[in-house]
């Protein structure tokens, strides 16, 4: 296709786009969107590298992602109350697809449709928690540091104490263009810890979705999960969960179907819905998860009080512009910092030096995913991982 033909496509979706009301690009930013698609579409090799125009950035950084894991605390909590191995095994599934929501779909609800998150610095850090209630025992605390910046990796550590519930990960992207769509692979893995009443411990790998960024030829980018992902317990119990669009199951976008299972038994349990809304188990009829209901916002340090590499402090000047629609100085203070960034790695070269991580230690094999990846023949059968140390502030 010649440059013009191209340029009159493009500017035909978007004559369209008008038609069907999709607001998220404006007049003004239609030939920077317009140009940013076409290197999009000519671009090889990861996106992450890839320059962003400012009116498509969402002012919240990716080390606060992993807040998304607990807006449900209580989901998170309940884990823990489950009398036999089958139940936990399903109330882990429950608040696994309840953070999907959060996670994929909040932020087309609250800016209008996708944005790219700010790439964190490496060293970054995002604390916070969700306070101690009745019906979910303890404080709920969370520790995420931005661990790599290339490739970009956050890790991240969320505990009850009070309740034995703790999950340790971290989670990495590789991007691609595909057939007009931005194909998201994540990379890393989360370990669910649940302390039993008799002392003993539960263990269950979750693996992540691939993504898939629709809407862009419309200027209005959204999330569907892709291909499957898999909760293994140590006691046997997994959880394949297919995801699938509009079109697929209920013929729902966000349609998932997830069969559960145990070796030793030959009857499996059935969850099918859409993770945004609702589920229903299948063997019961009765409603598996629900999150129409309002969620709980993590509970962040005033940014006044915060320490200069904690992520709402850092990124303030860029949050400010985006939210007001001062691209210009949101441009200019992302700039900064990351030509800071630079500085400090050309600092540590000619030092001899590497930056020094703070709460967690990497590690190259992580054995328990080795084990549990083994029992449903994960690909791949090893992965590095990211242990907590502590080592951060009182929250």
């Amino acid at each position: 296709m010649s440059e013009q033909a191209g340029e009159a496509s493009l500017s035909k979706v978007f004559r369209r786009s008008d038609r069907n009301q999709h607001k998220s690009i404006s007049a003004p930013q239609k030939g920077s969107w317009t140009s940013f698609l076409k290197s999009l579409a000519g671009f090889t090799g990861d996106l992450s590298s890839l320059t962003a125009p400012p009116f498509i950035l969402s002012p919240t950084s990716l080390t606060e992602f992993p807040a998304y894991w607990c807006e449900r605390p209580e989901l998170f909590a309940q884990i823990a109350d489950g009398k036999t191995e089958e139940a936990r095994a399903l109330a882990v599934l429950r608040w696994f697809i309840s953070t999907l929501k959060g996670q994929y779909t909040s932020r087309n609800e609250s800016m209008g449709s996708e944005k790219k998150p700010l790439n964190p610095v490496l060293g970054e850090l995002f604390y916070g928690h969700w306070p101690e209630k009745k019906e979910r025992g303890g404080k709920t605390t969370l520790v995420v540091e931005q661990v790599s910046h290339h490739p970009p990796i956050t890790a991240y550590h969320i505990a009850n104490d009070a309740k034995g519930v703790v999950l340790n990960g971290h989670n990495a992207q590789k991007t691609s263009f595909s057939g007009g769509s931005i194909i998201v692979k994540q990379v890393g893995h989360a370990i669910l810890t649940v302390t039993l009443p008799s002392g003993g411990k539960e263990e269950y790998l979750i693996t992540l979705p691939r993504l898939r960024i629709d809407g862009l030829w419309y200027g209005s980018p959204y999330i569907e999960l892709a291909d499957t992902s898999y909760i293994q317990g140590s006691n046997g119990w997994v959880s394949a969960i297919e995801y699938k669009g509009k079109g697929y199951f209920s013929g729902a976008s966000h349609s998932f179907k997830a069969t559960v299972s145990h070796p030793t038994r030959s009857s499996e349990r059935i969850i099918q819905g859409t993770w945004h809304t609702t589920s229903t188990d299948k063997s019961t009829g009765a409603t598996f998860h629900d999150v129409t209901t309002p969620k709980e916002e993590v509970t962040v340090t005033p940014v006044e009080e915060q320490g200069e590499w904690e992520s709402r402090r850092m990124w303030y000047g860029v949050a400010k512009g985006i939210r007001e629609g001062d691209f210009e100085t949101a441009a200019k203070e992302k700039s900064r910092i990351e030509n800071e960034q630079r500085q400090r790695r050309r600092d540590e070269a000619g030092a001899g030096t590497t930056w020094a991580l703070k709460h967690f230690e990497h590690i190259l094999n992580d054995p328990t995913y080795e084990r549990l990846a083994d029992l449903f023949s994960a690909n791949p059968a090893t992965e590095d991982a990211y242990i907590y140390l502590s080592n951060g502030p009182s929250m």
